[in-house]
């Protein structure tokens, strides 16, 4: 075998660790809604404690999203990869080996900060392995792959669940991730390249870590806490306490900036107004996604009595439609994005109204075509979005501009999973249910309501998106036949959370 076979054969392996990683972290967001029923009837917990098993995970990879890329430049990109790799796999044993509901959140937020040490340093390894024309063949492996996990990684979930492996319930959903978890590490030590580290001098904003993470939890934490305990008046001083929280931060990086210090984003893309209105609309967007998809798997188990297969099964669609129109995204461009929010809105109408159609005798072939639609809509959404909200900024900052969007896409579904997840659980437990007919009508109330307020989310992205440039970054330029270096991750985590 020649030298050059050689190298490929090692960079196509270390391909597959990077694949591993990926899928690890895209099964992990997106199974738990769906376990989060059987979860509660094996370890219990409070309502609130459903949506901190998604939402502790997805405040702490927006945190962790910030400073993720630079601790790849500062430590070298290999090194860091597999740091993220063994935290992210003890964490999951962690998960397995839950003895409460807290446990588990904790277990969950220690994912979504090493989840977010892995994920920033994926494209640039792959650059270094794969140059040149080569990359778009590694593109054409790896997106395809990650669709596919993402459509098959809730059923295989619910045929886990539901089969109970050796008394496992849903302790296996975690356990899966040992052994892919310990293939990348043992893949990636041996197969990546050894990346030196770029910033050798360089040094963490510790105090914008600090103000960014106190801020987005003073945010979602009453908003997860408060209907449970009362709404007291701490919880509404938290709320109010966050605003000038986050806005310490701007000003904190504002200061570092001028000062030639190290930031943890680019103050200057918040100068541009089509940046920052782009990053509300990807608020709304994904706020509305976060939640729809939450309560979704609450109403089919917790309201309908559905197994965890069989609600993987029901919405099973949503992802098909996300993966088809992903595609015709790819051939006719940004120009679907205001027909994406509108097909999204007109899915969730149409799942509102087979609700009060089908009324208690809903089964799972009443989702199908509603949830058909949603997924088009949301793919044909994902897609653009994030290009086009940085259509606008310069060259040198589109990388911080993509990170903070990344970051910004978790909060997004923070603030939705805690928002509508806690009115959910508010209209439920507002009327009593006498029997099981009335129990099934309680839940399907709620969801009406809950909908509505999710499709006014998208209706408030969709005004706001005609303020976005009117092309896609790249726009008829040899740039738009790949993903760049600085966008490509943002892409995958896209990618990631869209099923």
């Amino acid at each position: 075998m020649t030298k050059t076979e050689t190298k490929n054969r090692y960079a196509y392996l270390g391909l597959a660790a990077v694949i591993a990683a990926c899928v690890m972290d895209l099964l992990d967001s997106t199974v738990v809604q769906l376990a989060a029923p059987s979860i509660r009837g094996e370890l219990g917990g409070s309502e609130a404690s459903l949506q901190w098993m998604t939402a502790g995970y997805t405040m702490a990879m927006a945190v962790g999203l910030l400073v993720g890329g630079r601790l790849g430049d500062m430590f070298g990109r290999r090194r860091v990869l597999l740091i993220g790799i063994a935290g992210f796999t003890a964490a999951s044993l962690l998960c397995a080996l839950a003895w409460s509901p807290e446990s588990l959140i904790g277990a969950r937020v220690l994912q979504g900060a090493f989840g977010a040490t892995m994920l920033p340093q994926t494209f640039g390894l792959l650059r270094e392995m794969f140059p040149g024309e080569q990359m778009a063949k590694v593109w054409g492996v790896f997106g395809p792959v990650m669709g596919l996990s993402a459509l098959l990684g809730p059923i295989l979930s619910g045929v886990i669940i539901d089969a109970d492996i050796l008394g496992t319930g849903w302790r296996a959903i975690f356990l899966l991730n040992l052994p892919v978890g310990l293939f990348a590490l043992a893949a990636g030590a041996r197969f990546l390249p050894k990346a030196a580290a770029t910033l050798r001098d360089g040094r963490l904003d510790l105090g914008g870590i600090v103000f960014a993470a106190v801020g987005i939890f003073l945010l979602v934490f009453p908003l997860v806490q408060g209907r449970e305990l009362g709404w007291p008046l701490w919880t509404k001083l938290s709320l109010a306490l966050a605003v000038p929280i986050l806005a310490a931060f701007g000003l904190h990086q504002v200061r570092r900036s001028r000062a030639g210090r190290a930031t943890l984003v680019e103050p200057s893309v918040f100068r541009k107004r089509p940046y920052v209105f782009g990053a509300i609309v990807a608020v709304a967007f994904t706020a509305a996604m976060g939640g729809t998809m939450l309560i979704l798997s609450l109403l089919m188990q917790i309201g309908l009595g559905f197994s965890p297969l069989r609600a993987s099964l029901s919405t099973l669609p949503w992802a098909l439609g996300t993966i088809v129109s992903g595609q015709l995204m790819a051939r006719h461009g940004r120009r679907l994005l205001h027909v994406g929010l509108a097909v999204m809105a007109t899915g969730l109408v149409a799942l509102l109204v087979t609700f009060e159609l089908a009324g208690t005798s809903i089964g799972s072939w009443h989702f199908v075509i509603p949830t058909l639609i949603g997924g088009v809509g949301m793919g044909q959404v994902f897609g653009p979005l994030f290009d086009i909200i940085t259509a606008g900024v310069d060259d040198r900052e589109v990388g911080s501009a993509s990170g903070i969007l990344q970051s910004v896409q978790q909060i997004g579904m923070s603030l939705g999973i805690a928002a509508l997840g806690t009115i959910f659980f508010g209209l439920a437990a507002a009327t009593p249910a006498a029997d099981a007919v009335s129990h099934r009508q309680v839940f399907l109330d709620a969801a009406n309501t809950t909908g509505l307020l999710t499709i006014g989310l998208l209706a408030l992205a969709f005004a706001l998106a005609f303020l976005l440039p009117r092309h896609a970054r790249g726009h008829g330029t040899a740039e738009s036949a790949a993903p760049s270096a600085a966008d490509a991750t943002a892409a995958d985590r896209r990618e990631l959370v869209a099923v």
